[in-house]
């Protein structure tokens, strides 16, 4: 065998040098080559800032967001980047806070002389929220603002937004209904207890504590019936008046219209646009371009601009009043905490309410010197009581560390959403906020007939009584029906009773108005468990005067605490709205793929009680305080 050929001294030192000198050019140029790459990076996210272009006198600020209202995104930023780079708007979300921040700023914004208001790709989750929008529109027309609104077509909630404006056309192909409010759902006794042999044991206290009632009915209870059709009559009543009122119609005949709906409809050959018309909802019939023409007469021609008027988008108006916010200095902070979606244990992502990631946020603001007040914007049915106690015991210890909580309700705030919010120094709704919903209950499936039809037993021996008892596939035992309904009871009284205790008002009165019920935000506010009507804005003013920093916007800056971006997350989110990042990225499969696995699916009813009932692999009982609420 060969052996290899040793090097002479002479020979080691020369190749020795050698590979130094190879290993210090190949380092040279990585440094070089990354050097190069952070700089090409640089520049790329620096393009972003420049897509921010000057907002020029005689503009018309056009508002067309897309996708659903929301009070902060669930989606990451890069997500969201990457989503709007490819067009695709599955995943569009706008922050309420950002909608409204733009059409109060152009009130008084000189450069501003009408807006272009396309809302017909917009989503809801409820009617608080659009109400809200709604005012800051009719105030913005209420400042001298000329407000144009077109669509191709209108739901009964993006027409409340549309209505404000002084003129609304319709595309002669479009159409809208006012059609009423409904509230339907599945129910899976038959399927799960008699098909697949899946007993589900209920325990609650309260007839009107209906969100379980799916999975051991066949259909709605009278009860539940009754309480939805109370206060859902009341919301539909009042979006009838918001028309009528900026609409200059009768609400009475707009109510009556509903019931002829089908032969008016026939009268005019299924033209709904036409319908509208004759309806006097719109003021005329036109397509998109003749809107335009129409806004070019009126405007400053801009062959430059899409539409052929000078105008600023909604987007680039927000990045503007983002980036020449002024600073009024001092430490005078109130601060806003979201609370929005389920409320589940541990840490959960923006969109959702995490007993420890909301309870944290809550305690940065106790520790933040430079916050003197909180607000906790609540727009959650509510979920697990453990985690919604958490956030509760938050709120009280920043009241002990001398900072005023006031809480504003977005579109719903009930049973779990109203646990966290009833300690608060004041709560403020929407008269079409959904609340209420005081009651809890818990729920246990158990599979041993649907094992015993493929043939599976489950026996063995337990040292007492009750050890097991909570297996789900053996049938569930009397004693621990009666521990569930203690605990369940139990509960319930504590929901009570710190309602009672939050809000000076005797235990009786309290399961009066409880018992699970839900209520409008006007009904609960007539029942003691609202303080007063108004939005966040009110809310605002309200948490700083309590801390003595003025009680008018600008006398006080707000800041919201939330989880913070990622460099990555803030450098890719401005690296997908440059040209470069858009061209890349709108036409890469590789990202369609990836945004294909962000899309957020629609969830079910069971997902709820799949997070509450699972806990570190077991199955475990928990008591839930949650509504099913929504529309």
């Amino acid at each position: 065998m060969n052996e290899p050929r040793r090097r002479g001294p002479i020979a080691s030192i020369l190749f020795g040098i050698w590979d130094a000198m190879n290993f210090t050019r190949r380092l040279i140029l990585n440094i070089a080559f990354f050097g190069l790459l952070l700089l090409i990076l640089a520049a790329i996210g620096a393009g972003s800032t420049q897509r921010v272009l000057p907002v020029e006198s005689g503009s018309t600020l056009v508002i067309a967001p897309e996708g659903t209202l929301v009070e902060q995104y669930s989606i990451d930023p890069t997500s969201r980047a990457l989503a709007e780079a490819l067009g695709d708007d599955r995943v569009n979300e706008v922050q309420l806070r950002d909608l409204l921040q733009v059409i109060n700023a152009a009130k008084a914004d000189k450069r501003i002389e009408r807006v272009l208001l396309r809302v017909d790709g917009m989503s809801f989750s409820g009617y608080a929220s659009a109400r809200e929008v709604a005012e800051a529109l009719a105030s913005l027309r209420a400042s001298g603002k000329q407000i144009v609104a077109f669509g191709e077509s209108f739901d009964q909630s993006q027409y409340l937004l549309a209505a404000q404006a002084n003129e609304v056309y319709l595309d002669p192909m479009g159409g809208m209904l006012l059609e009423g409010l409904s509230r339907y759902r599945q129910y899976f006794r038959e399927g799960l207890q008699d098909k697949l042999s899946v007993d589900i044991h209920l325990f609650k206290v309260g007839e009107f504590k209906s969100a379980a009632e799916p999975y051991v009915l066949d259909g709605a209870s009278p009860e539940a019936k009754e309480a939805d059709l109370f206060w859902m009559s009341d919301i539909w009543q009042r979006h009838l008046g918001d028309i009528a009122k900026a609409r200059k119609l009768d609400a009475a005949k707009l109510a009556a219209s509903i019931e002829t709906l089908p032969a008016d409809i026939a009268a005019v050959q299924g033209d709904l646009a036409k319908y509208a018309l004759q309806q006097k909802w719109v003021d005329g019939l036109k397509t998109q371009e003749e809107v335009e023409n129409l806004l070019i007469e009126r405007g400053t021609p801009d062959e430059n601009s899409e539409g052929g008027f000078r105008q600023v988008s909604f987007r680039n108006y927000l990045a503007h009043l983002n980036g020449s916010l002024p600073d009024i200095g001092g430490d005078g902070n109130v601060a806003v905490v979201v609370a929005e979606g389920e409320i589940t244990g541990g840490e959960q992502p923006p969109g959702r309410v995490g007993g420890e990631s909301t309870a944290e946020l809550l305690r940065e603001a106790r520790d933040d010197d430079s916050v003197k007040a909180l607000v906790l914007r609540v727009d959650s049915p509510g979920g697990e009581v453990f985690a919604s106690e958490q956030i509760r015991r938050e709120i009280v210890a920043l009241k002990k560390a001398g900072k005023p909580v006031v809480v504003s309700m977005g579109d719903v705030a009930a049973s779990g959403g109203y646990w966290i919010s009833m300690n608060a120094d004041r709560i403020y709704a929407d008269p079409s906020t959904v609340t209420g919903s005081i009651g809890i209950f818990g729920m246990i499936p158990t599979f041993s007939r649907t094992l015993e039809k493929i043939g599976v037993r489950t026996d063995g021996v337990a040292t007492t009584s009750m050890a097991g008892a909570f297996d789900v596939s053996r049938p569930l035992s009397p004693q621990v029906s009666q521990v569930m309904q203690t605990v369940i009871e139990k509960g319930y009284r504590d929901f009570t009773g710190k309602v009672s205790e939050a809000r000076k008002k005797p235990v009786a009165d309290v399961d009066a108005v409880a018992r699970g019920r839900v209520w409008s935000g006007a009904q609960a506010k007539e029942r003691g468990l609202v303080d007063a009507f108004g939005g966040l804005q009110t809310a605002l003013n309200d948490a700083a005067k309590r801390a003595k920093l003025g009680d008018k916007p600008g006398t006080y800056r707000v800041r919201y605490i939330e989880r913070e971006t990622t460099p990555f997350e803030r450098w890719f989110g401005g690296f997908a709205t440059t040209r470069i990042g858009h061209a890349l990225l709108g036409n890469s499969d590789i990202a369609r793929g990836m945004l294909a696995k962000i899309v957020p699916q629609a969830e079910r009813d069971l997902r709820i009680f799949e997070q509450a009932l699972e806990s570190n692999g077991r199955l475990q009982a928990k008591a839930i305080a949650y509504c099913f609420c929504g529309f």
